[in-house]
């Protein structure tokens, strides 16, 4: 009777040699990406948050909003989460199970690259996004404008918090 070896997991904890500093910003990306995704879903269940019937009515566009809100939520966090990977193991050498790659050290500037070009549309959308949201005219109760806010406001810090996690991950990982 043969018994199968288990994969070795992926390792849990952040890199030892990454400051508290940077494992705190890239968690607080996951933070502040989390309110407006889940207002987004609670959009499509029908939640009450204030809005007005014509309100839903422009975000649901019958059947594709649906589907696009829960979406555009799915890749918000997916991103968010690929801040993580600055910080972890896994941003540092390609996870066994993907082809080819798997297990070869992520060259520095295949993450640095993208993580940049992130960190500076993420600050140009949060500043757009939450500038545009100050300044809708919303068919929307008060306290609704206010958890729209409380839900948005947030993502002005993901590009700066993007940005300082891909620093330092840059001087960590090219002096290697």
């Amino acid at each position: 009777m043969t018994h199968a070896v288990p994969a070795p997991a992926l390792p849990v904890r952040p890199r030892p040699d990454v400051p508290a500093w940077t494992r705190r910003a890239a968690t607080a990306v996951l933070w502040v990406n989390l309110p407006s995704s889940l207002w987004r879903i609670a959009v499509v269940l029908g939640v009450p948050l204030g809005l007005r019937q014509s309100e839903y009515d422009a975000m649901l566009i019958p059947g594709w909003g649906l589907l696009l809100l829960p979406l555009l939520s799915l890749a918000q966090e997916g991103l968010a989460w690929l801040t993580y990977g600055l910080i972890r193991p896994w941003g540092e050498v390609w996870p066994r199970w993907i082809p080819y790659l798997g297990g070869r050290p992520v060259p520095v500037l295949a993450a640095v690259v993208p993580a940049a070009l992130g960190a500076l549309a993420c600050t140009v959308y949060g500043v757009l996004l939450v500038w545009t949201t100050l300044h809708a005219h919303l068919d929307v109760t008060p306290w609704g404008q206010w958890i729209l806010n409380a839900c948005y406001l947030p993502l002005v810090a993901w590009g700066p918090l993007l940005g300082a996690v891909t620093v330092h991950y840059h001087r960590r990982r090219a002096r290697i």
